[in-house]
């Protein structure tokens, strides 16, 4: 059997052009990337083929649609969808986007007058080309990702890759898990239950008030649960400019926070997130591989706090079960 396939008739995926993550998966999955060509013309289109016949295959699709400095996430999106279809075209039996970051997840729901549903659209997308299953990290909304797509999903969670960190996050100190916004209560809750678990003692748990209205993020510093004299972890899907972050550890800080570290999913860090997140309020930042980190510069104080738990893991016993259930 040759080192590209999972098994008989599979194969893996990656078209980031810096494929880190997917090396490490494929190295996880004791396989090789199967190659592909890409070209991009003068006029910025591109084109995206397999280099072998994917006819019958079961096939898995590597694609992080953050925006970076080669390709926008519009791009990156384009690129994915495309290449599904042409492996469907050519006989590919079925074909999953594995999509540690994705795009447009954000905007789930109506909340001003003739607001687009921008993740149902890009659920529809998937399905006409004939995506057989998304694997996704850590949605912005787990109902209304789970709702928006018509093709199965497997939603795997950010603190799976968080709690291989459980010991070293925690140490001997009082502890809470909080979430910085109303939104990302049930993520918090369902990260304490399994700290407790892990860690056999009791962890507590607050929230801080956040509310956003185009794009300006206001708060009264309000928060439910008590955090006085703990260390708190402070759950999020992701960091853009960091404004959210900083204000939630701001506002603990405030109510007696020992100190705060903000552990996300995704590290964006949008515009001015390299000077937002030095604030000392904030004593670590730990995100996952899903975003590599390349807007913080490296030798700013916020590069400085930052720790990277993989999540590779999680999407390698993700493929495997999928895989598994395929062939069965």
């Amino acid at each position: 059997m040759a080192r590209h396939e999972l098994a008989q008739g599979m194969l893996l995926y990656s078209l980031d052009s810096d494929d880190t993550f997917a090396q490490g998966l494929a190295a996880s999955l004791g396989v090789k990337l199967a190659p592909h060509e890409y070209r991009r013309f003068e006029d910025g289109e591109h084109k995206l083929r397999p280099l072998l016949d994917p006819r019958g295959s079961d096939t898995f699709v590597v694609h992080s649609l953050h925006g970076d400095a080669q390709n926008s996430p519009h791009d990156k999106l384009c690129q994915l969808l495309m290449f599904i279809a042409t492996l469907r075209e050519h006989g590919a039996a079925r074909v999953a986007a594995v999509v540690p970051y994705l795009a447009y997840a954000r905007k789930d729901r109506q909340t001003k007058p003739f607001d687009p549903v921008s993740l149902r659209y890009v659920a529809q997308l998937f399905e006409a080309v004939g995506t057989t299953q998304l694997m996704v990290l850590e949605a912005h909304n787990v109902a209304a990702f789970q709702n928006a797509f018509r093709c199965p999903t497997m939603h795997l969670e950010a603190h799976q890759a968080f709690n291989a960190m459980a010991l070293e996050l925690a140490g001997d100190a009082r502890l809470a898990v909080a979430s910085p916004d109303p939104g990302g209560v049930k993520r918090a809750q369902l990260w304490r239950e399994s700290l407790e678990t892990t860690l056999l003692r009791p962890v507590g748990f607050a929230m801080v008030d956040k509310r956003r209205s185009a794009g300006v993020v206001s708060s009264e510093n309000l928060v439910a649960g008590e955090v006085d004299g703990m260390r708190v972890l402070l759950l999020d899907d992701l960091i853009a400019s960091g404004e959210t972050m900083r204000r939630a550890a701001l506002a603990l800080r405030q109510s007696g926070a020992r100190e705060v570290l903000a552990c996300v999913a995704h590290g964006l860090f949008t515009g001015s997130a390299a000077q937002v997140l030095t604030d000392d309020s904030i004593a670590r930042i730990i995100i996952t591989d899903s975003v590599p980190p390349f807007r913080l510069p490296l030798a700013c104080a916020a590069r400085r706090k930052l720790s990277i738990a993989s999540a590779v893991p999680l999407f390698a016993q993700a493929i495997k079960a999928s895989a598994g259930a395929w062939s069965g």
